[in-house]
């Protein structure tokens, strides 16, 4: 119950680790969407008085709305998140990893009035406990999942120079390992980021000591090819 790490693969074929977010953070945001949905009525319900039946079935209508669609329309429009849930930096995803769509963020809310009961959630907080993906009642019947939003980080920038075709065929992991020592070539020492690119002997066939080209210098070529900086 404690691991909270999920690993999907999407129907492109990609994997995806996700971090599923569990009843206090997913409570927070909801306390939050209730709050911004009890301004939204208070200041209609100061407005529409004033128009007297008229106003007062607009104000029934804002209730529906507010109460039905108001989360449904967040989650599509705003890549699963309601103002809530992207305050607390979570999100709705089918289980597949994909956005979740307008049937399941239907179905998924249509069932609230379930995991209400007793009173407060209480069936929703049970169903949580007992799913290791902290899913309620509503996202098992929807095959949605609550996740933390995953953000994407800028990668560093790597030197620029000449690019260099290895000589050899680079595996996928080899050809990271060439990116990450470009992307933190700047925080070696010379003397170290040399040491290091020696290690790297296959890539450095054809080099000969006459050549001005340093071994780092020709890491960072493959790099700079690699990353398409040609």
């Amino acid at each position: 119950m404690l691991d909270t790490i999920k690993t999907v693969e999407t129907p492109e074929g990609v994997e995806l680790v996700l971090s599923c977010a569990g009843f206090y953070v997913r409570s927070i945001a909801w306390l939050l969407d209730a709050l911004i949905q009890g301004v939204i009525l208070l200041l209609l319900g100061i407005a529409l008085p004033s128009l007297g039946k008229f106003g007062m079935g607009l104000f029934l209508i804002a209730i529906f709305v507010l109460n039905w669609f108001y989360p449904v329309l967040f989650e599509i429009y705003m890549n699963g998140q309601t103002p809530g849930k992207r305050i607390m930096k979570i999100q709705v995803l089918l289980m597949d990893g994909t956005l979740v769509n307008w049937g399941a963020s239907m179905l998924r809310n249509l069932l609230r009035t379930v995991d209400f009961l007793p009173f407060f959630y209480v069936l929703g907080f049970i169903s949580m406990l007992f799913s290791k993906d902290f899913r309620r009642l509503g996202d098992l019947a929807a095959n949605t999942l609550v996740v933390y939003k995953r953000v994407l980080k800028n990668r560093p920038e790597i030197p620029e120079v000449p690019a260099i075709a290895a000589a050899i065929n680079l595996t996928a992991g080899e050809q990271q390992s060439i990116v990450s020592y470009a992307e933190r070539y700047s925080k070696f020492s010379p003397q170290r980021a040399e040491e290091l690119a020696r290690l790297a002997t296959p890539l450095l066939q054809g080099m000969t000591e006459k050549q001005t080209i340093s071994a780092s210098e020709r890491i960072l070529g493959i790099a700079n090819y690699l990353v398409g900086h040609r």
